[in-house]
């Protein structure tokens, strides 16, 4: 019984341990969603890139118009700026 104690101890501190080192999510972290979606890593996301999304293929069309309106200079690519989350304007 302790032996059994013993290894379902070590394996809660492993997974503890695990989690805490873990890599952030792409969907938590701004920076790391782009670098996940720019797959040819240039800098920029195209507009394939974003489709390629797991997001974009659920609503093509919504996430169409999704990269249009973020496209603010209308070069078909997006920057980090961007793609930045919008700031909430503070009242």
């Amino acid at each position: 019984m302790k032996n059994i104690i013993t290894i379902l101890s070590v394996l809660a501190i492993a997974a503890t341990v695990n989690a805490a080192d873990a890599p952030k999510k792409a969907k938590g972290d701004p920076a790391a969603a782009f670098a996940k979606m720019d797959k040819d890593s240039d800098g920029k996301i195209s507009k394939d890139e974003f489709m390629a999304t797991p997001g974009a293929k659920k609503d093509a069309a919504k996430a169409g118009e999704s990269f249009t309106k973020k496209d603010k200079n209308s070069d078909g690519f997006l920057s980090k700026e961007e793609m930045a989350p919008a700031k909430k304007k503070e009242k």
